[in-house]
């Protein structure tokens, strides 16, 4: 069978719909996960997925490919990915499928997959690929069955977030996958809440459902410069993902979020476990409490791997992916951090940003995304700049290089995903960020053909 080998990504499977997932392939990638999941033991497969046009017809061909091998499917419909993760849970369920394009364009899908509560990516996404290519599937007969475990995913965060002064709050869902559960979440918390695009639209007619880049949440920001609100909540589009936007509309970064959080949830001596991007704010907050800080590599698979070995209760990356074991269950749910947020906040008569201003203050870029000709030369750009920072500086490279300089500090990590370096550059003034943002992007340009964006 020919099929696009690029799809099979390190955390997931995503592609263009039209080209990479026909149904036949679709077909396939169902009997290879029912086949990896049916050889360890697992009986039955629970599937869901997001909002897009495309959704249920990449589901329907999964699960005919997956009950091909014998492994009876739970279909739980249209949900948010944590709450797909939640079924292993509640359901006592061991693999999970989410049919999701995530905050990627329209004209793309994807498929997330858990085994036994713990991400499946890397190399076991790879063996799928391989599967698939030799045809390698076990056969069977079984049962199809539909579940509606919404309702009970609702009743869970409800019953956790207890609300302690009247808090006014605007929420955008992006018409996307949220909409199904978040609206009614707060709803029945009895916050004073103001919805924006929070009717399912599958074709993202208001902007697209992705809250880490702030052209996304001019409609939000817009209300809550008025000053009327507390805050406001934005999700991506498969909810996985939160943006927190303050009283004034100024984006709270996921990493400052994060900080604010800590007093609540870490106890003396916790580990906190963060990616490569994240500012020295949070290090400081984490170091202030009694914590340890430990960074690790940007990947929702990577931190709840890492969060694993070393028994970790909260854990988060500058995507807005935040994982919260304290009384919950560890794995990244936009609409429960965003709930647990505002719970923290309705304990305090501060305005929050106020609370961000407390925060240790740092300069920091936002996260710059280079251009490269192709994923080769990706690779051998980072190869070669790690080399040279870490024969003249202290360096982390555990993903790409993070460099120390005397005032702050520069990072260069390769996507994952797309063939571009990703950069962020902090300072302990404006001027000091600056210096090392130029002197770090001075020698990628020497070392090979690659696009600064116009606004860096």
């Amino acid at each position: 069978m020919k099929f696009n080998p690029y799809v099979f990504r390190k955390y997931d499977i995503r592609g263009i719909v039209e080209e990479d997932f026909s149904d036949i392939f679709v077909n396939a990638l169902g009997k290879s996960f029912g086949t990896k999941v049916k050889r360890i033991g697992i009986k039955e497969i629970a599937i869901s997925g997001d909002v897009r046009l495309s959704t249920n017809n990449l589901k329907d061909n999964f699960i005919e490919g997956a009950l091909s091998t014998g492994v009876d499917i739970i279909d739980l419909g249209i949900l948010p990915t944590p709450t797909n993760y939640y079924s292993m849970w509640k359901l006592d369920v061991k693999a999970c499928v989410q049919v999701t394009g995530s905050h990627n364009p329209s004209n793309m899908n994807g498929f997330k997959f858990s085994v036994n509560k713990n991400a499946f990516f890397g190399d076991e996404i790879q063996n799928l690929k391989n599967m698939i290519e030799v045809e390698d599937f076990e056969k069977g007969n079984a049962t199809l069955v539909k579940h509606n475990i919404l309702d009970d995913y609702i009743e869970m965060i409800v019953k956790k977030i207890k609300i302690h002064r009247r808090m006014n709050l605007v929420m955008d869902c992006g018409n996307a996958t949220a909409c199904v559960a978040a609206p009614e979440i707060f709803n029945q918390l009895n916050v004073n809440l103001k919805n924006i695009y929070s009717d399912i639209d599958p074709t993202f007619p208001n902007h697209h459902p992705d809250p880490s880049d702030e052209k996304n949440l001019k409609e939000i920001i817009s209300i809550l410069k008025a000053g009327q609100f507390d805050a406001g909540l934005a999700f991506d589009g498969d909810a996985d993902r939160i943006g927190i936007i303050d009283n004034e509309g100024n984006l709270v970064f996921p990493d400052q979020l994060m900080a604010l959080m800590l007093p609540e949830i870490l106890k003396k001596g916790d580990n906190i476990v963060f990616d490569v991007k994240c500012s020295k704010t949070l290090e400081d907050e984490i170091l202030r409490l009694g914590g340890n800080p430990i960074i690790w590599k940007t990947g929702h698979s990577f931190i709840k791997q890492k969060m694993k070995e070393i028994s970790c209760k909260f854990a988060g990356e500058m995507s807005g992916h935040i994982f919260i074991g304290d009384n919950y269950y560890g794995f990244d749910d936009g609409i429960y951090v965003g709930a647990k947020f505002i719970e923290i906040l309705s304990k305090q008569n501060i305005k929050l940003s106020d609370l961000v201003a407390q925060l240790p203050k740092y300069f920091s870029t936002p996260e710059i995304r280079i251009e490269c000709v192709s994923d080769k030369e990706k690779f051998r750009i980072n190869d070669e700049i790690s080399e040279f920072y870490k024969n003249n500086y202290d360096c982390l490279d555990i993903d790409g290089v993070r460099i120390s300089f005397p005032n702050g500090w520069g990072l260069v990590r390769a996507s994952n995903t797309q063939p571009v370096l990703v950069c962020r550059f902090e300072g302990d003034s404006e001027e000091k960020m600056n210096e090392i943002k130029n002197s770090v992007l001075k020698k990628l340009i020497s070392l090979g053909d690659i696009k600064i964006p116009d606004h860096v």
